[in-house]
């Protein structure tokens, strides 16, 4: 197991800032090009059983991402720091549109991507059985990216990046293997580097089954015999042991690797799992480990699926970088370890900072998905989208509103309405701009989550916390896993605590048991949390209060998406908050406001010393903006019209306040 510094007297490690075709090493030429790495080939939807160590048969549910070997890269490399690109098909339907946005989400280039009107796109479907079963099936029958033709290439695409990666299964048509092959033409009459994933899944070739998507080797004569013809073109080839011996056509693994070096001169580099990996320049001698060698990370295989992917995804940077090839191979076998020790594939590849963290500090757990700290990492740098500023209008409120309709059946029935026109206040001032939201309870808001679903870039947060309790307790059920699973994904979690760091011992050991269950579910299913602290209604409150609350909390092991906090007195309590945070959790998305019916006199004090912290990034207010439209609303004393108007002028005031003290700040 690693826990120290892999290698020694290599260059600092620093994430570089800028182009990586400004480093030492790099051609003018290079340099100016606006990509560093294009992708070509597979595209899939990849559909993974939840439930582990059993049959496909019996899985029950699938987790969704992105996948397929290029797609995957494309991925990876984006998240280590280089511009990528893909070249593919989709379909013209939700999978295709899938894939292109969640390419756009993790910063890869997609006007390569061709929309297919005919054709549906590929799916893969696969199950853990065990940790050396992963019963794999392969929907491919006609899909659009097997249609990627020569008329898809654009030359001036191509030249417009520094290397282009081909893959082994796009050789296994007529089609692609021209596409590929017009893309390696144009690559070195350009100067473009050529990278060779072998990627070689045998039922792809025609070799096997449907029900053999696993298998990884068939020797076949034919394949081989089409696969050497693409040696002498490329800069840099790529494979595990099977993949090394069918490229060659060698039964011998040494004998491979020399008859590929007669092909080529390229790079060679030979993946060997938890060995790690060799990588060959120059002449192949007899001996298989005369090489430079890239040691593994021994640790536990969860999914072997996208090892390779993570794998070449980390030499690329590495590469490209015109790093050493220990250094370039230190970082893949150490991308292949995070994703050998999760599910999926494009979703679990280090980002930079993961990657860089993880070879800093190493981890003490076998199974990486384990690893609490990295897995910390790992979510808040490959979150859906940045939010670096947030403005909501808070209408979460159950109890507030029950207690206006009193025991008034029409009007308890009418608040699902009144939430729905809450939802059409905010988005008028929203104007479909970034940066705005709402907290949404699910109780009553249902329809106005539906309608706040339909707004483009809307946060919306909903709440678990049970009204008023203190110890807290979860609305509905205790059991958050069975009710968070059916949340869409860009749904934050709000929780809610009358925590105060003086209470006695027994509440906040409770409390914080509530909330590290709530950090938990969070996590497990893969959604953002906000924990709101109010300490002010249970005690005093001054520049330590929530300061001293919040080392609390973390050094119980929480690290929220968002802190909600209430307004602070001064600029230095906001100081004293702005160092916990920074120094607990400098990937956390940061604090914002909360209004607790201050008028609006009183919130443009608490707006002004919040606009001195460097944490708090808006504000989430309710009832000064609610309160008087559902009072007079539910008593039949305004319309629709006038309710909307009210709450959006209320809106737009915080909005105009906020900003303008940015404003002022900046000035």
């Amino acid at each position: 197991m690693f826990h120290g510094a892999p290698f020694e007297n290599e260059k600092d490690h620093t994430p570089h800032v800028g182009r990586i075709g400004t480093l030492t090493g790099i051609s003018q030429r290079d340099a100016a090009r606006p990509l560093d790495i294009i992708t070509i080939g597979r595209a899939s939807v990849d559909l993974y059983g939840q439930q582990i160590g059993t049959r496909l048969e019996d899985v029950a549910s699938f987790a969704k991402s992105v996948g397929g070997c290029p797609t995957n890269i494309a991925v990876g490399t984006a998240r280590l720091g280089l511009k990528s690109a893909l070249l593919t098909r989709v379909g013209k339907e939700q999978m295709g549109r899938f894939i292109v946005e969640q390419l756009t989400r993790e910063g890869v280039e997609t006007k390569g991507i061709v929309t297919d009107p005919e054709r549906l796109t590929a799916l893969a479907i696969l199950a853990v059985e065990n940790d050396h079963s992963f019963p794999l099936l392969f929907y491919r029958d006609n899909c659009a990216d097997n249609a990627l033709c020569e008329d898809d290439i654009d030359e001036a695409f191509i030249r417009s990046s520094r290397a282009i990666l081909v893959s082994g299964t796009h050789f296994s048509r007529p089609n692609t293997d021209a596409a590929q092959r017009k893309a390696i033409r144009i690559a070195k009459a350009a100067g473009v580097k050529i990278a060779f994933d072998i990627d070689y899944r045998p039922n792809l070739w025609g070799l096997a089954g449907h029900d053999a998507g696993d298998n990884r080797y068939i020797a076949s004569a034919h394949v081989s015999a089409h696969l050497k013809t693409v040696l002498a073109d490329c800069d840099l080839i790529v494979g595990t042991e099977e993949e090394v011996l069918i490229a060659s056509g060698e039964s011998d693994l040494l004998a491979a690797l020399k008859t590929i070096r007669a092909q080529s001169t390229a790079t060679i580099v030979l993946k060997r799992g938890p060995m790690g990996c060799i990588v060959y320049d120059g002449e192949i001698s007899d001996d298989l480990e005369d090489g430079i060698i890239g040691k593994g990370f021994p640790i536990e295989v969860y999914n072997v699926l996208g090892a390779g992917d993570a794998f070449m995804s980390g030499f690329l940077r590495g590469w490209l970088a015109a790093e050493p090839h220990a250094t370039s191979a230190t970082w893949a076998n150490a991308c292949g370890a995070f994703a050998v020790s999760r599910l999926l594939c494009a979703p679990e590849i280090p980002t930079w900072t993961e990657l860089q963290f993880f070879l800093e500090n190493g981890s003490k757990e076998h199974a990486l998905r384990k690893d609490e700290a990295i897995n910390h990492v790992h979510w808040a740098t490959t979150r859906r989208r940045e939010i670096p500023s947030l403005m909501a209008l808070a209408i979460d409120h159950r109890s507030q509103l029950e207690d206006m309709a009193g025991d008034d059946t029409e009007k308890l029935a009418r608040i699902p309405a009144f939430k729905v026109l809450a939802v059409k206040a905010a988005a008028k001032i929203a104007d479909g701009r970034p940066g705005f939201g709402m907290l949404i309870d699910d109780k009553y808001g249902r329809d106005a989550l539906y309608a706040a679903g339909a707004l483009k870039d809307f946060w919306v947060a909903k709440p678990i916390e049970l009204p008023g309790s203190r110890p807290l307790q979860f609305e509905f059920s205790q059991d958050l896993g069975s009710r968070l699973i059916d949340w869409p994904v860009d749904h934050c979690i709000k929780v809610l605590s009358f925590y105060h760091p003086d209470d006695p011992a027994e509440m906040k050991a409770t409390q914080i048991a509530k909330l590290r269950s709530a950090f938990e579910a969070a996590r497990k299913v893969g959604r953002e949390i906000l924990i709101e602290i109010i300490a002010g209604k249970h005690g005093t409150l001054d520049d330590q209060t929530i300061p001293r609350a919040l080392n609390e909390l973390y050094d119980a092991g929480l690290k929220p998406d968002w802190w909600k906090l209430e307004p602070q007195a001064s600029r230095s309590a906001w100081s004293a908050i702005d160092d916990v945070i920074e120094t607990r959790d400098p990937l956390c998305r940061g604090v914002v406001l909360l209004g607790l019916e201050a008028s609006y006199e009183a919130l443009k004090d608490g707006f002004a010393a919040a606009r001195t912290s460097r944490q708090v990034r808006g504000f989430a207010v309710g009832r000064t903006i609610f309160v008087d439209a559902a009072r007079r609303w539910l008593a039949g004393e305004i319309d629709d019209t006038t309710a909307i108007d009210d709450m959006a002028r209320r809106f737009k005031q915080l909005v105009d306040l906020w900003v303008g003290l940015a404003d002022t700040k900046a000035a």
